[in-house]
């Protein structure tokens, strides 16, 4: 189901928005060397409800996990790209970490990541990686209009990580967002321009190019969520929620 919302929804969808890239904010200052994943999931917790917000994963049971999820966020270490299980872990300097966050407050969700290097010991082929995800993104947004097509979006994002050289996985991808968590329609990370819904003023879309260093290929960790690399291999993600505008996209989640 595609949600659409009018222009006296959108201040909703705004401070829900502003609520989770503040989060984000928070947590990253936040995690240093030694901070235990489980820790973070705590902090998010907490932060939620004090806002008087909800969790979208707690409770979260598709069916690519072994739900329900359990936890308030995705931590996502190394060689994990997608839906990290928190566990008791304590990050190592130079620990490339993800942290995914989806919240609903008002009835409205919004759904944001960030990839860091925890610590000084940073590898400058990490810190490229994330970067070219935050690129796709940025490029992903600057596509989305209305009267634009969902092909050109995804076309935008996936011009940027071909360019960069990372295969790219098609298996998940950006979706929109309103009063759940992933809703229709689905973003492809790469894609042809031209193609599939026209965007409309009123549209919330997540979008998130991810990439893995050398490969395509996921695999599930025993726990039943945790997607990681098939070789090992370092990963990023880069998300943003974003309104389409009579004007153009108006990112919902800065940090």
């Amino acid at each position: 189901m595609i949600e659409i919302f009018t222009p006296s929804e959108l201040p909703r969808a705004r401070a829900v928005g502003a609520l989770v890239g503040s989060m984000l904010r928070r947590l990253q200052e936040r995690t240093t060397v030694g901070t235990n994943l489980l820790d973070i999931d705590r902090w998010t917790e907490t932060m939620i409800r004090e806002a008087g917000a909800e969790s979208c994963y707690v409770d979260y049971a598709p069916s690519f996990g072994r739900g329900p999820f359990g936890h308030f966020i995705c931590t996502s270490v190394n060689d994990a790209v997608l839906h990290g299980l928190p566990h008791d872990y304590r990050l190592r300097d130079g620990d490339l970490l993800t942290l995914d966050l989806a919240v609903t407050l008002d009835g409205v969700v919004a759904d944001s990541a960030v990839s860091f290097v925890v610590g000084t010991a940073a590898a400058p082929e990490d810190l490229a990686m994330i970067e070219v995800t935050e690129r796709a993104l940025a490029a992903g947004i600057a596509a989305a209009a209305p009267g634009a097509k969902i092909g050109d979006l995804s076309h935008a994002i996936g011009s940027v990580l071909t360019e960069a050289g990372y295969p790219i996985n098609l298996q998940f991808g950006g979706h929109g967002v309103g009063s759940t968590m992933h809703g229709d329609p689905h973003i492809a990370n790469d894609g042809r321009a031209g193609r599939g819904y026209t965007l409309r003023p009123g549209l919330l879309l997540a979008l998130e190019p991810w990439v893995m260093a050398d490969t395509d290929e996921l695999v599930t960790d025993d726990d039943g969520w945790t997607l990681r690399s098939a070789t090992g291999a370092r990963t990023a993600h880069s998300e943003h929620t974003i309104a389409i505008t009579e004007d153009g996209a108006e990112v919902l989640t800065l940090r």
